[in-house]
């Protein structure tokens, strides 16, 4: 008889498997997200002079 044994997957092993990468998930993000930060802070920064002028 023989015996045919599964194997319980060990943590490490479904963590891997289902791991992303940080920068992977950020990158497709960056050509949307940096012009509108740099908007943001030029009318913060125009803002500031106009204010202060």
């Amino acid at each position: 008889m023989a015996h045919d044994h599964h194997l319980a997957p060990n943590a490490a092993d479904v963590e891997a498997a289902h791991a992303q990468d940080v920068t992977e998930t950020v990158v497709p993000v960056i050509p949307v997200v940096l012009p509108v930060v740099g908007a943001l802070m030029m009318f913060l920064l125009a803002f500031i002079a106009v204010h202060m002028a």
